[in-house]
């Protein structure tokens, strides 16, 4: 490697643990999960960056080789930067490029493949199931060719005993109400109501949950839940 190289990259990491000092980070944090406006250049959005490469490192240690079940889990706390609940399961591989703003409650599982855009914030309730490839995205740019630069977060609420079906994608600013399911490959815009099947692009209400008591379940590609990875060790 040339010397210019080397020094360049010793002083983008410099540069980078520098953004990713923890006042900066939690600062950033909170003003994205209130919805400010973070535009290209700016202060804030070079933590942004460092933040998300930080998040792609370990995202790529995660994703690219086997992990126990602990070992998923101290991987994911470093993600998020807080305590995970022992009944998380993950099947990887796993995307975010931020990380910060991941909420985890307990009893969750998320399949292989997903992509959590989590810079608004993604709230997850307690006893989740995510199925393979569904996204998750809280931030819009804005409409305007010279305001694209723009990032506009809105936070995404995941209430507890929630259903999200196989390639889902859900948009900013969506809460998707306790006990509701979401459909294989819905694409979520507006709050889906408790206790609700929502389906479609864009989604809507099918059904209330409760109608659907005497149905066999569909299939959704979520894949065994938490409670069932631990009943086989999986998460003990």
């Amino acid at each position: 490697m040339r010397a210019d190289t080397a020094m360049d990259m010793m002083t983008d990491m410099e540069a980078e643990a520098g953004c990713c000092r923890e006042e900066a980070v939690s600062a950033l944090c909170r003003a994205m999960r209130e919805g400010r406006v973070i535009t290209a250049g700016t202060a804030e959005h070079r933590v942004l960056l460092a933040c998300s490469n930080q998040a792609m490192r370990l995202t790529a240690e995660l994703s690219g080789a086997y992990h126990s079940p602990d070992e998923l889990r101290a991987l994911m706390a470093r993600i998020t930067g807080r305590p995970v609940d022992k009944g998380f399961g993950l099947f990887p591989p796993f995307y975010t490029d931020f990380g910060r703003n991941i909420f985890l409650g307990r009893n969750v599982f998320i399949n292989a493949g997903c992509c959590f855009q989590d810079q608004g914030g993604i709230y997850i309730g307690d006893n989740v199931l995510i199925g393979h490839r569904v996204v998750l995205a809280t931030i819009n740019h804005g409409l305007f060719p010279a305001r694209r630069c723009e990032n506009h977060p809105a936070p995404i609420h995941i209430e507890n005993n929630v259903w999200i079906g196989a390639g889902a994608i859900v948009l900013p600013g969506v809460t998707i109400g306790e006990n509701a399911i979401v459909a294989a490959g819905a694409v979520v815009a507006k709050d889906a109501a408790p206790g609700t099947l929502v389906a479609g692009v864009p989604a809507r209400q099918i059904r209330k949950v409760d109608d659907m008591a005497d149905r066999t379940p569909a299939t959704s590609g979520c894949g065994p839940d938490a409670r069932q990875l631990a009943a086989c060790g999986r998460t003990a």
